[in-house]
C-alpha cells in the first residue's frame, strides 16, 4: 500500500495526505502548518498566526479552495494585532483526505471543524466565511452563539432546500459531478475576476496529486441542501432558529460579481438582528472567491467593524 494512504485497524475511512513537498516554495503563503486530530483518524491542518493572546478571527474556506485563499488577509489582521487561524477543511489543504465520497457528509464537516474549534477553545471569536465555510461556521455559531464575538460572511449562506438553487448553482452542481477531472485551480481562476498567476494556480492545485485526493472536493456540491428532503434541512432550519437571536454584530460583505450567491446578504440582513444598522458593503470588482480578488480590502473592513462595534 502507498505510504501515504493510512488505514486503521477497526476504521473503515481510508485516507490519503498530500506529500509536504507540495507545498514548498508556494506566493504569498509562508505561515508555519499545524495540525489537530478531529477525529476518525483525520488530522486538520490550520494556520495560526498572530499573538495568542489577541483577538481571535477565525477565516473558513470553502469548495475547492484552501486556507491558501487567505493569503492576502492574515498578514493584514496579524499586523493589526489579532490571532488569526484558518483551518484547512478536511479533504482540503494539508489536511487528511478520505478516499471515498461517502465518507464525507455535512454533519462530518460540521463535527470535524467543531472539533478544532473546541480543541483550541477558540472564545470571543470573529468568524468569517465564505462558500462551504459559511455553511458550516454558520451551523458552529447557531450552536455555539457564546463563543462568538462577531459574524462576517462573504458569498456565502445557509440553504435549507426550500427554495432550491439558482440555474448557476445547477450548473456548477452537475459539472462537479460529472467532469472527468475535476480541474481545481482552473475552476479558482474561472470564479474570480483578477488574473491569478500559474503558480498561484498551481499552489491550488498543489493539495491534489491526482483524482483519488479529490473525493471531498467533488462531493461538496453534491451536499448542499437544494431540496427540502436533504438530511440537513431540519438542522439548518434549527440553525436558523437560533441565528434569528443573534444579536452580537454580523456584517455582509458579498460581491458584485458572484452569479451563485448574489443577492444573498439580503436574507441574513432581513433575519439575523445582528445585522441591523451595520456597514453592510458590496464588493466592487469582486468574483466568488472574492478573498482572491480584494482580500486586503476586505480584512481592512472587518478590522474597522471589529474596532467600531
Amino acid at each position: 500500500m502507498n505510504s501515504l494512504i493510512h488505514f486503521k485497524p477497526n476504521q473503515k475511512m481510508e485516507f490519503l495526505t498530500t506529500p509536504d513537498s507540495r507545498f514548498d516554495n508556494l506566493p504569498d503563503y509562508s505561515f508555519a502548518p499545524n495540525y489537530l486530530e478531529v477525529g476518525d483518524g483525520l488530522k486538520m491542518h490550520y494556520v495560526d498566526e498572530g499573538p495568542k493572546d489577541g483577538e481571535i478571527v477565525l477565516l473558513l474556506h470553502g469548495e475547492p479552495s484552501w486556507s491558501y485563499l487567505y493569503r492576502e488577509m492574515i498578514p493584514v489582521f496579524v499586523a493589526a494585532g489579532y490571532r488569526t487561524i484558518a483551518p484547512d477543511l478536511i479533504g482540503f489543504g494539508k489536511s487528511s483526505k478520505p478516499t471515498q465520497t461517502a465518507d464525507y457528509t455535512y454533519q462530518k464537516h460540521i463535527d470535524w471543524t467543531k472539533s478544532l474549534v473546541h480543541q483550541l477553545d477558540l472564545q470571543g471569536v470573529n468568524l468569517f466565511c465564505q462558500d462551504w465555510g459559511g455553511l458550516i461556521g454558520l451551523r458552529i455559531l447557531a450552536e455555539e452563539p457564546e463563543r462568538f464575538s462577531r459574524g462576517v460572511v462573504g458569498n456565502s449562506g445557509l440553504p435549507t432546500g426550500e427554495h432550491g438553487a439558482n440555474e448557476a448553482f445547477k450548473k456548477w452542481q452537475h459539472f462537479s459531478q460529472t467532469v472527468p477531472v475535476f480541474p481545481v485551480g482552473s475552476m479558482i481562476q474561472r470564479a474570480t475576476v483578477v488574473e491569478l498567476t500559474e503558480a498561484e494556480i498551481a499552489a491550488y492545485d498543489a493539495p491534489f496529486p491526482d483524482e483519488t485526493y479529490k473525493a471531498g472536493a467533488r462531493i461538496f456540491p453534491a451536499l448542499v441542501p437544494t431540496t427540502p428532503d436533504n438530511p440537513e434541512t431540519a438542522n439548518n432550519k434549527k440553525a436558523w432558529a437560533s441565528l434569528m437571536k443573534f444579536d452580537k454584530p454580523f456584517l455582509t460583505l458579498f460581491s458584485d460579481s458572484d452569479p451563485i450567491t448574489k443577492g444573498g446578504e439580503r436574507v441574513l440582513q432581513k433575519l439575523i438582528p445582528g445585522t441591523k444598522g451595520q456597514k453592510h458593503t458590496i464588493i466592487e470588482g469582486g468574483g466568488h472567491f472574492l478573498q482572491d480578488d480584494k482580500g486586503e480590502e476586505i480584512a481592512t473592513l472587518m478590522i474597522e467593524f471589529m474596532q467600531t462595534t
